[in-house]
């Protein structure tokens, strides 16, 4: 496995992180700790997670389950940079969601309880609250930090904009920020370039793509998958036909698989720390480790342009002169 620093931090984590949201609804208990297991003996550092994830109000059900596989011990705890996110609502009473203190203060130590740990590696922002200012968030957040149950703070589905507004009103706090955005990122889905790409390379933060095989799409004719299979996936393949076809053609000729060169492809761009692979059993985790290896040539990565055209680059050149 290769290692990357998380954005402009000193942290270092596995070239992909391993998203935990199918465990407990797609993956059973057992399945998850083999799967976690095997994370840690492929070099795997990198888990990521959500307090909503489950999807039982309140319940916390994923985090549960990763709670009771540190408490195994044998390492597992200190072996693994743990990153999970608030925003979600996780009860029916005002101040069960968003990013009020009082909801981060409560989420924090209710993820700290589900998973069995005193502290959090990277506690994620799911979502930007439109109606919190960014002075409470940050006194919460650092709050937090100098009590030692969060040492790095993120960002999930921000704007380019949000970041430098949340970093800007960090900085005059003389606080470190927000230090990697999780987005919506793959071939198919490139709205990210426009803003966000440039907005975390402005101020040093990790990109962690969600998605990266576009709900499976990517995977190829001949994967299989719940996720593939559903109807949304389904008519993204229906609106891909002529694309996902020369796509298909285009990693038979460098004998690559369809999946690899996705993730290979986000890995290339310098601004990206780490995929999220979101395995549901364990020849997904392993089938994955190819992509780390495979680089392209600058040819190739033209081709890929050439078959899922981004916006054209950064804001405003994309549309502008």
């Amino acid at each position: 496995m290769q290692y990357t620093h998380l954005g402009r931090t000193g942290l270092l984590v596995s070239r992909l992180c391993l998203g935990t949201m199918n465990f407990g609804p797609e993956t059973s208990e057992s399945d998850s700790f083999a799967i976690m297991d095997k994370s840690l003996e492929l070099g795997i550092n990198f888990f990521d997670s959500a307090n909503v994830y489950g999807w039982k109000q309140g319940e916390g059900i994923t985090e549960q389950i990763v709670g009771r596989w540190f408490a195994q011990g044998g390492g597992r705890r200190e072996k693994t940079v743990i990153a999970t996110k608030v925003y979600g609502k996780m009860g029916d009473w005002p101040n069960e969601g968003k990013l009020s203190a009082l909801h981060i203060k409560r989420a924090c130590e209710a993820s700290l309880r589900r998973m069995q740990t005193d502290y959090i590696d990277l506690y994620q922002m799911h979502h930007v609250d439109r109606e919190t200012p960014w002075e409470e968030i940050w006194q919460a957040m650092e709050q937090l930090v100098r009590e030692g149950k969060v040492l790095y703070v993120g960002s999930s589905n921000f704007a380019g904009w949000h970041i430098a507004q949340a970093n800007e009103i960090a900085r005059s706090r003389h606080f470190m920020g927000l230090v990697c955005e999780q987005s919506l990122y793959n071939l198919a889905a490139r709205t990210v370039e426009l803003e966000v790409v440039p907005a975390c390379k402005s101020y040093g933060l990790g990109l962690i793509p969600w998605s990266p095989l576009a709900s499976g799409i990517l995977g190829g004719s001949k994967a299989s998958g719940k996720r593939r299979e559903n109807e949304r996936s389904q008519q993204a393949i229906k609106k891909y036909a002529a694309q996902l076809e020369q796509y298909e053609a285009f990693c038979d000729g460098i004998g690559e698989k369809p999946a690899d060169v996705a993730l290979a492809w986000l890995l290339a761009n310098p601004v990206v720390t780490a995929p999220i692979i979101g395995p549901r059993t364990m020849d997904q985790l392993t089938g994955s480790l190819r992509a780390v290896e495979i680089k392209f040539s600058d040819e190739q990565l033209k081709q890929l342009d050439t078959i899922w055209p981004g916006p054209g680059g950064a804001a405003p050149e994309a549309y502008a002169w």
